[in-house]
């Protein structure tokens, strides 16, 4: 956790970037790096999620969004992918009060038809009980994939059209994005890929478009509060200009 030293206001001049998406890669290197099973870097990236959610909260970030299972991780071997539905069982069940005494919103994107009864019940109970947090939302992407949600918000559209409720001609990016999952929340400023992998693996492939991204060569299990303000910092020397010219946003450097 940050200390008091370790504000925001220390980081660089820049503005802050209000959202900072997480591809949390690098669990079972950092295991298999020292000789345990893949399923002890899952524990121990567990527990740098509860590090750099309290992080993320002292650097004044607001939304803060973390790939946690990918649709994809389906093929890896059944009791890896057994082991990960039991930390997030884990996660919730032991988090879920702390984060909601310090003013955190949950909220899970993703598939939910391939979870157990136990688990939707856990989330929807976590989104439930947060509801009305305001100091930072937590998104966690579970069982999540960027081409799969923009399948879904297409035919959620065209139902809307084929009902008459939504005219062909009215449909603009916006419209896209209040269908996909991540409905009301700001496209990431900045994406954080760890493990040295140079990717976005199917991680908000429509609302990273113009992202910043900082690919780190740490292990997600190293990853520390000192990570990610050198992160932060890195976005704040950019300059973000959105595809035009001239000034930058507030926040990136000319």
């Amino acid at each position: 956790m940050l200390t008091s030293s370790h504000k925001m206001s220390d980081i660089a001049p820049g503005k802050p970037p209000r959202h900072v998406a997480i591809i949390m890669d690098g669990n079972g290197r950092w295991a298999a790096k020292r000789h345990l099973p893949r399923a002890a870097g899952h524990r121990q990236g567990v527990e740098t999620v509860r590090v750099i959610v309290r992080a993320a909260g002292e650097l004044g970030i607001e939304y803060l969004t973390l790939y946690g299972f990918s649709s994809e991780n389906w093929k890896r071997p059944v009791e890896e992918v057994n082991d990960l539905m039991g930390l997030l069982r884990l996660f919730i069940r032991r988090d879920l009060a702390e984060l909601h005494q310090n003013g955190v919103r949950v909220r899970i994107i993703g598939e939910r038809d391939h979870l157990d009864a136990d688990i939707v019940a856990l989330i929807d109970e976590a989104e439930a009980l947060t509801r009305s947090n305001d100091r930072l939302q937590l998104v966690i992407a579970f069982n999540y994939g960027g081409q799969n949600e923009i399948a879904s918000a297409a035919r959620r559209m065209a139902y809307e059209v084929k009902a008459g409720r939504l005219d062909p001609e009215a449909i603009s990016p916006e419209t896209i994005s209040g269908f996909l999952d991540t409905a009301g929340v700001p496209d990431p400023d900045l994406i954080i890929r760890t493990s040295g992998e140079k990717r976005l693996s199917n991680f908000l492939i429509w609302q990273s478009a113009y992202s910043e991204l900082v690919f780190s060569d740490i292990f997600w299990p190293d990853f520390t509060p000192d990570c990610l303000r050198d992160a932060v910092a890195e976005y704040q020397r950019r300059s973000r200009r959105f595809g035009a010219v001239g000034e930058p946003e507030p926040g990136g450097k000319a």
